[in-house]
């Protein structure tokens, strides 16, 4: 685990969320021994899934632990082999809904959108209204199938509180390409970010990899347990004395990436409710705006670059700390 400082260095690099499936496999470490397996999975999950509903799978005999059945008291142990084979789902209607987007970009392949704070990406299991995904099936009436009946033509996606550019496939020719370019790190993504602290250095890269935080397992950490390899590079582009504002670009794309990152270093997000500090300036929701996004058009293979201005929330603060 390391910060260095000095130049940052050109890389690809994906979103703070990542482009990573669900796990249906696990092996319990020391720390979850003795925990419920129903907690376990759905902590395991994150906010995907109710704990009702791996009870549920745990009934209908989804869930083995070291390859036979279990009860949803049952209580892990260290080398549990825990795997969940997730049925079907049943058929799933999204109802499109006249939600007003900014659009970047759009043409017969591709849609680019400036998300506003707090709209989430895609339905999930208690939330299915209000989403881009709603929005989206509104607007363009047809989306790309490749993800999923819940996530039709989204190809990567950023926290409900991030603000900022987000893309997503009308077919799934298009879909393919830009699943591609996300995962050969080639799609250009620049994020802003207020932080607390005055980080000294102009450049630096945090190199330390994340995984599931043992206390709570829907967080994540900086931990060298069942984690993953992580670098964020950043430039300082302004300074605000107990505050500064930051470039950042991902060389991987892990989970919370930027926010875990940022607390590790000791700089969280302003505003961020999980991972930041109680005071200070208050954001609702973590100041962190993705504000460039580049990629190959699938189609004309022209390289197409956006940029999206913060949102006035994060202008309004940025206005109060240079006046101080």
């Amino acid at each position: 685990m390391m910060v260095q400082d000095g130049k940052d260095t050109d890389t690809d690099w994906t979103d703070e969320n990542g482009q990573e499936p669900e796990a249906s496999e696990w092996t319990v470490d020391a720390d979850a021994a003795k925990t419920r397996i129903d907690k376990y999975i759905t902590e395991n999950l994150g906010e995907e899934v109710s704990r009702s509903q791996v009870q549920l799978w745990i009934a209908d005999g989804h869930v083995s632990v070291n390859d036979g059945p279990i009860k949803s008291n049952y209580k892990v142990s260290q080398g549990d082999r825990i795997v969940l084979k997730i049925p079907e789902p049943s058929a799933v209607e999204i109802i499109p809904e006249d939600i007003p987007l900014e659009i970047a970009f759009e043409d017969g392949d591709v849609i680019v959108v400036n998300k506003p704070r707090g709209m989430v990406v895609h339905p999930a299991p208690g939330h299915s209204s209000g989403t881009l995904v709603n929005a989206l099936m509104f607007h363009c009436k047809d989306l790309s199938g490749i993800n999923g009946e819940l996530r039709p033509g989204i190809v990567h996606r950023i926290d409900k509180d991030t603000t900022g550019l987000i893309m997503a496939a009308k077919n799934d020719k298009a879909h393919a390409s830009l699943a591609a370019q996300l995962k050969e790190h080639s799609v250009n993504r620049r994020y802003l970010a207020l932080v607390h602290g005055n980080i000294t250095h102009d450049q630096g890269t945090i190199d330390a990899p994340i995984g599931r935080d043992a206390q709570d397992r829907k967080l994540y950490t900086v931990t060298d347990r069942n984690s993953k390899h992580a670098v964020t590079h950043f430039t300082v582009v302004e300074r605000f004395g107990d505050y500064s504002l930051l470039e950042l670009k991902l060389e991987t794309g892990r989970t919370h990436q930027i926010r875990v990152h940022m607390k590790y270093i000791g700089h969280p997000l302003v505003g961020d409710p999980v991972y930041g500090k109680s005071k200070g300036i208050k954001l609702n929701g973590q100041a962190l705006h993705a504000a460039v996004l580049g990629f190959v058009h699938p189609s004309t293979g022209e390289y197409k670059e956006f940029s999206a201005p913060m949102p006035s929330d994060m202008n309004e603060l940025l206005t109060i700390l240079r006046g101080r």
